[in-house]
């Protein structure tokens, strides 16, 4: 058995923390892989936030949603036409300090269609990492897949890193998994908030 992937490792590290009924949020969903596992992981008593700036990736989430959960199952699942950096005022304060996890799909949009020059920017995704922080609970987990090998990928895997190893561990502790011969494949950074 090889190791897990890092998409699979990233889901991973939120499965172990998540329980049906919680609160947790998608701040890239793209084609809606993750926001799809997140609704399922919750549960029609829980809730999901999904955030993308692209109509596409909306429509793109809502087809899967349809198809893994059913028409009009996925009642409890939100989908956001807007940047992950505006999550914390996007969100009721209830989901302030009691959100069990946060998943980050940094990059561009993975469809065939899609305008790969729209992408995830330093910027933004750090002010967005400060907030999903702000919207853990204590224990809760923030996981970031990062894309170093294609044109601005490398700069935005580049800024989370540092800012990930600048973390003080009384705010959380920070890990990595990555393929260490294989410096410009994906790889992903776990973050669990410190519990109190």
């Amino acid at each position: 058995m090889g190791f897990l992937s890092v998409l699979s490792f990233a889901q991973q590290m939120v499965k172990e923390r998540v329980q049906l009924g919680d609160r947790v949020v998608d701040a890239t969903m793209g084609t809606g892989v993750d926001t799809l596992f997140l609704a399922q992981l919750v549960g029609e008593r829980g809730h999901v936030a999904a955030f993308d700036i692209q109509a596409q990736a909306l429509e793109l989430t809502r087809k899967r949603l349809d198809s893994g959960l059913g028409l009009d199952a996925a009642a409890h699942v939100d989908l956001r036409l807007a940047s992950h950096a505006d999550l914390v005022g996007a969100l009721p304060p209830e989901w302030h300090g009691q959100t069990a996890a946060v998943m980050f799909n940094l990059g561009f949009l993975p469809a065939a269609e899609a305008d790969k020059a729209v992408m995830t920017e330093p910027s933004t995704t750090l002010a967005a990492l400060e907030g999903a922080l702000a919207l853990l609970r204590p224990g809760g987990v923030l996981s970031v897949v990062l894309y170093p090998g294609h044109d601005g990928g490398d700069r935005e895997a580049d800024a989370v890193q540092a800012w990930a190893a600048g973390l003080p561990q009384v705010v959380g502790q920070a890990l990595i998994y990555r393929i260490l011969q294989r410096p410009h494949a994906p790889y992903a950074i776990a973050i669990e908030k410190r519990r109190s």
